[in-house]
């Protein structure tokens, strides 16, 4: 199943309802929902980017430049997307607090990519890599110390939904990650520093501090993108609540 985007009139297109919150809805009826794909060329930013004064005309500013604007529910930073970049989310249904479950969360879905990475000879590890954007903790990376690498980002939400029998509430954990499979960081980089500029946030992103996975394989047989998604899928199948 691939999410749609809810678009909105104008050059700010909204990533909800028809994405994250249908894998919610699905998790929420009892079984684990996930998603593979890539998206089409843009930015995306969590909402508290709307807060800036000049994001309105940012947003018009890109959109015109073929780089339109979406916004997302869950946190972190400004990230691209486009063809080579691998999206993948997943929602689960979990009991008590979502802060009790928030580092599970994380840690499986970057097992999942890390295991999947492995396939085709990447090691990678959580780990935050200064410069980056996106950066946080959960980040998974290539290399280790001052040479690691940002391969993979991620960004979770949670939602409250009743319980299939309505007996009561559940909390739904959407996780989701973006990695760079066969990606010009440099262009990916220099776009997000671009609309970092355009608010007048003074955040600036280093290119060296992320690497694509194309670059990393000793022969690149030009169908990674579509391995590393199907790999992914066999990972995501393996998830029970």
């Amino acid at each position: 199943m691939t999410p749609q985007s809810d678009e909105a009139p104008g050059p700010v297109r909204s990533l909800t309802p028809q994405s994250d919150e249908a894998l919610v809805d699905l998790a929420a009826s009892g079984q684990p929902a996930a998603c593979v794909w890539e998206a089409g060329q843009g930015l995306v930013v969590p909402r508290t980017y709307a807060h800036h004064e000049a994001f309105p005309a940012a947003c018009e500013q890109f959109a015109q430049a073929g780089w339109p604007v979406s916004v997302r529910q869950s946190g972190g930073g400004i990230v691209p997307q486009g063809p080579g970049i691998v999206n993948f989310s997943l929602a689960r249904a979990v009991q008590g607090k979502p802060l009790d479950h928030s580092t599970t969360a994380y840690e499986l879905i970057c097992r999942l990519i890390s295991e999947a990475l492995e396939e085709f000879g990447i090691a990678s590890h959580p780990q935050a890599v200064e410069g980056s954007f996106c950066d946080g903790r959960y980040n998974l990376a290539v290399g280790t110390g001052a040479q690691a690498k940002k391969i993979a980002g991620t960004a979770q939400l949670w939602r409250r939904r009743p319980l299939p029998d309505g007996s009561g509430f559940q909390q739904i954990g959407l996780v989701h990650a973006l990695v760079l499979v066969r990606t010009d960081v440099v262009a990916a980089s220099a776009m997000a520093n671009a609309f970092e500029e355009a608010l007048g946030s003074g955040r600036r992103y280093l290119p060296e501090k992320t690497v694509s996975a194309h670059t990393l394989l000793r022969k690149d047989s030009g169908t990674l993108v579509e391995d590393l998604k199907a790999a992914l899928a066999r990972k995501a199948a393996t998830v029970r609540m």
